[in-house]
């Protein structure tokens, strides 16, 4: 049977905070790999350079990237962070409403002072932004 005096306090607390490192590490190495097959400045070999520097020697090659790449890291995620925004607000835009029945209005009003359409037209186009 297993008693809580066989494990005592100090290795409870030892076991916890070797997990929580084992943990973060984790994290890091996950991090690493993304940016690491995110990149577009070098070539496929080096990528597979620095995976296999990362996954043979995991403590030492974590710790070399982030020295060495660690502020562009940095850069690309904001860069990245900036391109999805921009692409989602490309999408909201996309899909929103053009401004309801006003706007329908004043575009076939340009068209109709620009010659595109004739009165009939725009007369029908605006019965029917109307509703």
């Amino acid at each position: 049977m297993f008693l809580a005096s066989d494990y005592p306090f100090f290795d409870v607390f030892w076991t916890i905070v070797i997990f929580f490192v084992w943990v973060a590490w984790l994290m890091i190495l996950f991090r690493i790999l993304m940016d690491i097959f995110r990149r577009h400045d070098i070539s496929g070999w080096g990528k597979a350079a620095w995976l296999i520097f990362v996954v043979v020697l995991p403590f030492l090659g974590v710790l070399i990237y982030l020295i060495a790449n660690g502020n562009e890291m940095q850069r690309r995620d904001a860069e990245h962070a900036q391109a999805a925004r921009a692409e989602f607000d490309d999408y909201v835009k996309s899909v929103a409403p053009s401004g309801g029945p006003a706007a329908e209005i004043d575009k076939a009003k340009q068209l109709l002072d620009s010659g595109a359409i004739t009165q009939a037209e725009f007369d029908a186009i605006k019965a029917k932004a109307l509703g």
